[in-house]
């Protein structure tokens, strides 16, 4: 079994290729390195082919994919943020890239394409927690980017016989999540300040709450979707189903670590979602357990930093 992985040397993806290596899968990762690093592959550097390149390069996906049964598709620009500033560039990244990926796979007759799609698609619909069956309401561009994936992997299903399936990432952490990224998630960003003893900053007033799922469940709905018979056309949550504030997460930190955190508050950021909760009994119908609940998965990330 031959895989690829878009993305493959950033946080998520680094971490989904050690598990198909340990699963025989021979491995080909795609990275422009514009948030990913290689050294995130330096353990596996001689088990892979690695080739630095763009998912908006239409003809180096179709040579990459050559002889795939599955790709998984990781690479995008993920900030919020960063698609309210540059709408252009997330836009070429995160929907013509998806496209570019798929149109490789319906040439070269890929069996299956998992594609990394986000809770951001939700936006401020005001039910919880949140089902697939949900009418979307994105607030950011990268949300509506998101979304647009997901109807193109509908049709490129349904019109072409492309196996596809889409898993809505929920608040995503764990170890090789850069903090001085302007792609970072909270939870790495506050592990990191904490540690150093310095302040954290919540955008709002720490009262908003996510659901924070552990990079090793987030694998494992990875590799689950990608051999479900069931799976192909559908979408899934990838969360823990459980909610945990920003002024919550300071508190947790602040114990696991042993510090004492005061965070500093400033005005909530344009495109944040306030509230976010992920319903995952259609993935656990599959099979799926968020094995790592929250807490446990912080104690983990923490104690991996302070080994480094």
């Amino acid at each position: 079994m031959r895989a690829l992985v878009t993305g493959g040397a950033g946080f998520i993806g680094s971490h989904l290729v050690r598990h198909l290596l340990k699963g025989g899968f021979e491995v080909r990762v795609l990275d422009n390195l514009s948030s990913g690093h290689r050294h995130n592959l330096d353990e596996v550097a001689d088990q892979i082919s690695f080739t630095e390149g763009d998912i908006r390069n239409a003809e180096l996906l179709t040579e990459l994919t050559a002889g795939c049964d599955r790709i998984f598709h990781q690479a995008a620009v993920v900030s919020v943020p960063y698609s309210v500033e540059h709408p252009q560039e997330t836009h070429d990244v995160n929907i013509q890239g998806t496209f570019n990926v798929l149109q490789a796979a319906r040439k070269n007759k890929v069996k299956r394409v998992v594609f990394a799609s986000s809770a951001a698609i939700y936006g401020e619909e005001p039910v919880l927690p949140k089902v697939e069956e949900m009418r979307p309401a994105p607030v950011s561009p990268y949300g509506l980017e998101k979304l647009t994936g997901e109807h193109y992997l509908q049709i490129f299903h349904k019109l072409y016989g492309v196996e596809t399936v889409a898993l809505r990432y929920f608040n995503v952490f764990g170890p090789r999540q850069d903090p001085r990224s302007p792609y970072s998630g909270v939870i790495s960003i506050f592990v990191d300040r904490i540690l150093q003893g310095a302040g954290v900053t919540i955008f709002g007033d720490g009262e908003q709450y996510r659901d924070f799922v552990y990079i090793d469940n987030v694998v494992a709905a990875n590799l689950l979707v990608a051999e479900s018979e069931s799976a192909a056309g559908n979408v899934y949550n990838v969360g823990c189903g459980a909610k945990t504030s920003l002024n919550g997460l300071v508190k947790i930190l602040g114990d696991i670590s042993g510090s004492s955190v005061e965070p500093g508050y400033a005005t909530e950021r344009a495109g944040d979602i306030r509230e976010s909760l992920a319903d995952i009994s259609k993935l656990k119908a599959l099979g799926y357990e968020a094995k790592v609940d929250a807490k446990t998965g912080l104690k983990a990330l923490v104690d991996h930093i302070r080994a480094q």
